[in-house]
């Protein structure tokens, strides 16, 4: 990727961050130097090109004293967590015709239901045989049992996009105006990019036919005080899972060099960088926006790291799946890490 021209707080994306941080003095709205500025949370006054001003008290916040952590500094007003009387999320309604809609689930008939029951018996059976011979092969998630829980995931799932303002897609987005789909190539990649296996594919497109008929991953979205939105697995998910495809609004990464996104993931790395192209989940996305990112600058944030990001060519298109990278419990957070390629994005304040 081609070097982009220097700036400060302007590259906010997965696939290159803000300048690292600096001692520059904060700079006060009328120009002026505000260096007796200081963190209501830490009471530093360093780092001054992270605080961040409230505004309507005028009181100073470092982005990463904020809980949940700030990436980069939003666009339009702030306000500090006094002054916004931000409440906890409101539930999405646990009613199964709700949110039947919401997720544009299809309704099978019985006979139907019978025979999607029946496959998913039979790919358990297999699924043990095929990884004592291919170690490597990828593995559906097996969703919950109880019909009741799964309707309770995905509600805490509609909870979170709801609270976010973003839209259900378990596919990539071409829009106008924006990358059009001839545009993902992975034959552009630099490099090269690593083929999907036919049977991997299989695989995947049984993950996509699944979350169609409301059979999600075993995974509940929680709303945690310190990393905001997170998502637990909610039973035993085994080594090599497919978690699910990371997918949004596709662009090409030259028309998102202002974007304050936070979320963004490229999607192709191309040799030409005008043709790099990434994923744009703000508006349009699935369970994997909320998917929690690693502190990798200490040892202890990287032994969290359950979930890896791997970019396929998938038929000489690129897509992004996260993987479970070891045996995930019920109950424990999923992290992936976020610097997988560019190994540039700030996470030494992530919890």
């Amino acid at each position: 990727m081609a070097a982009a021209p220097s700036m400060t707080m302007i590259l906010r994306r997965r696939t290159r961050p803000p300048k690292r941080y600096s001692d520059a003095i904060f700079q006060g709205r009328d120009g002026s130097d505000c260096d007796n500025v200081c963190c209501e949370r830490c009471g530093s006054g360093d780092f001054g090109s992270k605080l961040l001003l409230c505004d309507k008290c005028d009181k100073g916040y470092h982005l990463f004293c904020l809980r949940p952590i700030l990436v980069s500094v939003p666009k339009g007003s702030w306000f500090c967590l006094s002054c916004s009387n931000i409440k906890k999320p409101q539930s999405f309604p646990l009613v199964q015709t709700k949110i039947i809609d919401f997720f544009r689930i299809q309704r099978p008939s019985e006979s139907t239901e019978k025979l999607s029951q029946c496959s998913i018996k039979k790919r358990k059976r297999t699924c043990g045989l095929a990884m004592s011979k291919k170690k490597r092969k990828l593995l559906a998630f097996s969703p919950t049992e109880d019909p009741q829980r799964r309707l309770e995931q995905m509600a805490s799932l509609a909870t979170a996009l709801k609270a976010s303002g973003t839209e259900y897609i378990d596919e990539l987005v071409y829009r106008p105006g924006m990358a059009l789909r001839s545009a993902n190539c992975a034959a552009l990649e630099k490099g090269g990019m690593q083929v999907l296996p036919k049977e991997d594919i299989e695989t995947l497109n049984l993950c996509k036919r699944m979350m169609e008929k409301g059979e999600c991953p075993p995974l509940m979205v929680v709303f945690d005080p310190v990393e905001g939105f997170t998502v637990q697995a909610d039973r035993f998910i085994k080594d090599l899972t497919i978690i699910t495809e990371y997918v949004g609004d596709v662009d090409y990464l030259k028309n998102r060099q202002h974007d304050d996104g936070d979320s963004m993931m490229t999607l192709l790395h191309a040799s030409n960088p005008s043709k790099s192209l990434v994923i744009c989940p703000n508006k349009h996305s699935n369970i994997a926006r909320f998917v929690n990112g690693i502190n990798n600058f200490s040892p202890d944030g990287r032994k969290k790291q359950n979930v890896k990001c791997v970019r396929y060519d998938v038929n000489g298109e690129c897509r992004v799946l996260l993987i479970a990278n070891r045996d995930i419990r019920k109950g424990e957070n999923l992290y992936y890490d976020y610097n997988g390629y560019e190994n540039e994005y700030p996470t030494e304040h992530f919890v």
